[in-house]
């Protein structure tokens, strides 16, 4: 997959501006994969979806979201055709719907029981596209720092591939995340401790548990910095040139597996609950993302306390001023303990990237490279 590739295949040189029939071409192709990606879950759903989820979901409701899914790919794809000279993104978008209509739609019945206790994550994926979608895409593109970047910009590719490869796998990066967690704690355990922890209430458990993840991220995501071979993997992740949303998620697995499975540590030791590590789950998947968006508005009263998008695209800086600083992914006080913050007032970085070192491009030599040792 490469940015040109999609260029070759939907580009062309008409405008891409509202009315040019490009915006709902666009939109065609989203809800087309959408939709087809929320029928293929109806109607595999040992397979596809996770075990965990499945007593949870409100099925009528899901079956008409997929429905209305469907019928808006349709809809901005005849939208589009009508607009737009070359057809590609509205055929596109029409086929993804038509096949997703073919296969059942939402009206797709049910086995009335799935008792398998594994399951891909492709619903776990399209909800989380979706909701990440719809909140980060209109932020950027009404309020951006960087006007001219547009969503489609270079190596966008590259980290949609990233999004996919960390997003999709739920399941499977959830059990190497909890296993170093799972496996310290009957060494490690104390009792009392848990206790104590576990009989608060959630509001402060949850307050607690950002806290201490983000201790103990700091260290990790420090290390990672400071040690030779673990920098060789983390480097990826600081190859982004430019910042938006989904240019957060390229990291390597192996950073994400070991950064993750090591905060899971203190948290499953000091006795959380479930409830609470789920609940810091989804909120650093929200806030990780946020802090790397293309967006420009500030509530200066909270950039002291904690972080923003301007905080963090200071840790992405390729100046030599900001080489190692603002590694506290929630809250800045923990760089300003440990001499480590660097915030600049009123002003953004001038340029984002490696400072002396490179990476390959791609998501596959990215992901081989660390592995032999450059």
């Amino acid at each position: 997959m490469s940015d040109e590739f999609f260029r070759k295949t939907f580009g062309d040189d008409q405008p891409t501006q509202l009315g040019s029939g490009w915006i709902s071409g666009v939109i065609a192709v989203f809800l087309g994969l959408l939709g087809l990606g929320g029928t293929l879950c109806l109607r595999f759903p040992q397979l596809l979806t996770l075990p965990e989820a499945r007593a949870h979901y409100p099925v009528p409701l899901m079956r008409t979201l997929v429905q209305v899914t469907i019928f808006a790919a349709f809809a901005c794809a005849a939208v589009s055709a009508v607009y737009r000279e070359r057809k590609v993104l509205a055929l596109t978008g029409a086929a993804l719907a038509l096949a997703a209509t073919a296969l059942g739609g939402g009206a797709v019945p049910l086995p009335a029981e799935v008792s398998t206790t594994t399951g891909i994550g492709l619903d776990w994926f399209v909800l989380d596209l979706l909701v990440m979608t719809l909140v980060f895409v209109p932020l950027e593109r009404i309020w951006p720092l960087h006007p001219g970047q547009g969503t489609f910009r270079p190596e966008w590719t590259t980290d949609a591939f990233y999004f996919i490869a960390t997003h999709l796998p739920s399941q499977f990066i959830n059990f190497l995340m909890l296993l170093p967690a799972a496996l310290a704690a009957p060494w490690l355990a104390i009792p009392r401790l848990q206790a104590f922890v576990g009989a608060w209430p959630f509001v402060l458990q949850l307050v607690a548990v950002i806290l201490v993840a983000d201790l103990a991220q700091y260290a990790i995501h420090r290390s990672f910095h400071q040690i030779p071979a673990l920098w060789r993997f983390h480097k990826v992740h600081h190859s982004i040139r430019t910042m938006d949303w989904i240019a957060g998620s390229r990291s390597h697995f192996f950073d994400i597996v070991v950064t993750r499975g090591l905060i899971m540590i203190p948290l499953a030791l000091c006795g959380f609950s479930q409830a609470a590590i789920i609940g810091y789950i989804l909120f650093v998947s929200f806030h990780a993302t946020f802090s790397h968006t293309d967006f420009r508005p500030r509530a200066v009263w909270l950039e002291e306390y904690f972080v923003t998008p301007r905080y963090h695209h200071w840790h992405h800086s390729a100046e030599h001023e900001a080489i190692d600083c603002n590694f506290a992914i929630h809250f800045p006080f923990i760089d300003r303990w440990f001499g480590t913050y660097h915030f600049p007032k009123d002003r953004w970085p001038a340029r984002y990237g490696l400072s002396g070192a490179s990476v390959p491009p791609g998501f596959f030599r990215q992901f081989i490279d660390p592995f032999l040792g450059r």
